[in-house]
């Protein structure tokens, strides 16, 4: 949640001075920029008559994607996985099926409309974007709203037609919100960060430390010189050294005095690594499923073991929630191959684990 900070400043006159004064400021505890009262628009989400509004932009969860590598590696780690052991059938091809698991994963909610043949069976099913599904006020109505390709107007999905797969919610039955939503404000400090420190080494001028000459230049060109060295610095081959020479200064002529050194000082590195881990936990993916380099000599452990793992306590129970989509529609929709672990067991598609040669 974005908070905001109360400031409050103290201006101390000088001595003998007219207009001189020092200025002392204090900042006060961060504040929620939503108060008590906007939360509770989440628990009641709004309605116009037509369909329910989302408890979150969809555009923005959107938006979320590209905002790491580590979240979209990790939602990619699990929609490959899902895809394949994902077999086609004659109503839900490998593509269409990628799309509605991609969504879920992202969204929180994955809508499947199946397409009416002639004879009012199911001809096929193709994924409904959840960026522009909405959920009717009718219960088992449903509504696409993206209103530059309908241009100004919504279209009314036919009533039964749309499967909606949902993550839970505990505050709301209405639309499903992601797992990973936990780690938002980790992806949004992590983004931040390199989006600063970007900003640093393309702007150039590296305001580090502030030189201060006390002893007597007589001559003004080497005044100059110095500014126009100091100038020269910024923008490419900047970083480059200075050589000040002054016979017969004193001992403290000159001083240099760093205000900060962001190279070997900030944090970065460690709020890169600390948005990461919650990023990993968030989405309980082990590190070496989605290039994580270790940090240590002992590594991460076998791959294989942990990819057997994760599948069996991940993927499975999506599959399971997935799978409710046959009893939907009443035909056998999706299906998805068993699963051989490096041991040669097998997973079916239930979460049932059977020992090699076993059938």
């Amino acid at each position: 949640m974005a908070t905001k900070s109360k400031t409050t400043a103290l201006t101390v006159q000088a001595p003998g001075k007219a207009n001189a004064g020092v200025e002392v400021f204090s900042f006060g505890d961060p504040e929620p920029v939503l108060d008590r009262s906007s939360i509770w628009t989440y628990f009641e989400m709004w309605q116009n008559g037509k369909w329910y509004e989302p408890p979150l932009p969809m555009a923005s969860l959107a938006k979320s994607f590209n905002m790491s590598a580590t979240h979209r590696t990790a939602i990619g780690l699990k929609t490959n996985m899902l895809l394949s052991q994902h077999v086609p059938t004659r109503w839900l091809s490998s593509t269409a099926f990628e799309r509605w698991a991609l969504d879920f994963l992202q969204m929180g909610n994955g809508y499947m409309e199946a397409v009416p043949n002639m004879a009012s069976g199911i001809a096929t099913a193709r994924p409904s974007p959840a960026l522009h599904t909405r959920v009717g006020v009718e219960p088992g109505s449903y509504f696409f709203v993206d209103y530059r390709r309908l241009h100004g107007k919504e279209h009314e999905f036919a009533n039964g037609t749309i499967f909606h797969l949902l993550q839970p919610d505990v505050a709301q039955e209405i639309y499903g919100l992601p797992e990973w939503i936990a780690a938002l404000q980790s992806m949004i400090l992590n983004e931040d960060a390199t989006l600063f420190r970007r900003k640093y080494y393309r702007n150039g001028a590296h305001l580090g430390f502030v030189m201060s000459i006390t002893d007597t230049i007589p001559e003004p060109e080497t005044v100059e010189a110095l500014k126009n060295a100091f100038k020269e610095a910024k923008g490419p081959g900047n970083f480059r050294n200075l050589l000040l020479y002054m016979p017969g200064g004193g001992k403290d002529g000159v001083k240099i005095t760093p205000i900060a050194d962001i190279t070997a000082k900030d944090e970065f590195t460690n709020i890169k690594n600390i948005t990461r881990d919650d990023m990993l936990a968030a989405h309980r993916t082990p590190p070496q499923l989605v290039g994580i380099i270790p940090q240590n000599n002992g590594g991460f452990g076998d791959v294989g073991k942990a990819r057997d793992t994760f599948y069996l306590t991940e993927i499975i129970p999506i599959i399971r929630r997935m799978l409710g989509i046959n009893a939907f529609f009443g035909v056998k929709m999706l299906t998805f191959a068993d699963y051989i672990t490096a041991d040669g067991y097998r997973i079916t598609e239930n979460g049932e684990v059977i020992p090699p040669g076993v059938r």
